[in-house]
């Protein structure tokens, strides 16, 4: 099994829960051969990947990371 963890420290509460609300669809969808745990504690967002092999692991990183990116460009811009 391998994993990943990223730790998110944002300036506000506002965009660390804008960011775990944008990607509750995804989490709930799920992506094959992975497990996906996110947590929020105030400022910080956590989100931990497990996959059953490295390229597994790598799209999910790919993925979860593009959509984090996407979801605070969409905040700053609205």
């Amino acid at each position: 099994m391998r994993s990943a963890c990223f730790v998110f420290n944002f300036d506000t509460k506002k965009e660390a829960e804008v960011v775990a609300r944008s990607l509750d669809p995804e989490i709930k969808h799920k992506i094959p051969k992975t497990n996906v745990k996110v947590s929020l504690s105030d400022k910080t967002f956590t989100l931990e990947i497990q996959a059953n092999d490295t390229s597994s692991l790598r799209a999910a990183c790919n993925s979860y990371l593009r959509w984090i990116n996407t979801a605070l460009n969409v905040e700053k811009t609205v």
